[in-house]
């Protein structure tokens, strides 16, 4: 577990635990966790992809993506974030704490990502501290939670998002035919909310190529 004691620079913690709307109203403390999160987010899908090529060596690449996928989305990565006791130390403005940031997914995953780029900073960039941290967090999902949600229909996360963040109206897909032959066709997907594209993906129906499309705009997101 991730604790104060943990850290020899505790300035590096606070701002891993600082969002955007504290530094908004309390310009004085400088930056905020984003940088942090960027690093954070890198090292966790390097971690969990590693850490799920040694535990499933008989698994391909679709279904280790997926289970990556379900490992540090954004639910669980704020899970992750209320073991280690981040939800009661976020640094939010006024109006974040009164919209319950402390306990919106978005900001404990964003919080967790950036105390994690933070600890390896800390600990001189050595990723055998931070793996020391997150594997026994990966050990503590249950096999039947990560099976059931890389099982998850990509499209179903994506509008899950949409209507989260941005609107009720489902995401749009146009998808048509760009190659191939008539037995193997080739298809490509776009994907839409409103007039923005979020993604664009390829597969051999039309249904492959829409779910890839949702899976392009759900990676994008991430970064």
């Amino acid at each position: 577990m991730i604790k104060q004691q943990s850290f020899q620079n505790i300035s590096l913690l606070r701002r891993a635990l600082t969002h955007r709307s504290y530094v908004h109203e309390n310009p004085q403390e400088g930056e905020h966790n984003e940088r942090l999160e960027f690093l954070g987010d890198a090292l966790l899908t390097f971690l969990s992809g590693e850490y799920l090529y040694r535990r499933y060596p008989q698994k391909g690449e679709d279904e280790l993506t997926r289970r990556r996928s379900a490992l540090v989305d954004e639910k669980q990565l704020a899970k992750f974030a209320i073991e280690v006791g981040l939800n009661s130390r976020m640094l939010l403005g006024k109006g974040a704490t009164l919209e319950r940031g402390y306990q919106n997914p978005n900001l404990l995953s964003s919080a967790f990502e950036a105390v994690i780029a933070a600890y390896y900073i800390d600990n001189n960039y050595d990723i055998e501290a931070v793996r020391a941290v997150v594997e026994p967090l990966f050990d503590s999902v249950p096999e039947s939670i990560v099976e059931f949600r890389s099982n998850v229909d990509s499209k179903n996360r994506f509008q899950e998002w949409v209507q989260r963040n941005i609107t009720q109206i489902p995401p749009k897909y146009i998808t048509v035919q760009v190659g191939g032959s008539s037995h193997a066709p080739e298809f490509i997907a776009k994907v839409f909310v409103g007039d923005k594209e979020y993604g664009e993906g390829k597969g051999r129906n039309k249904k492959d190529a829409e779910k890839a499309a949702a899976e392009d705009a759900l990676a994008r997101l991430k970064q």
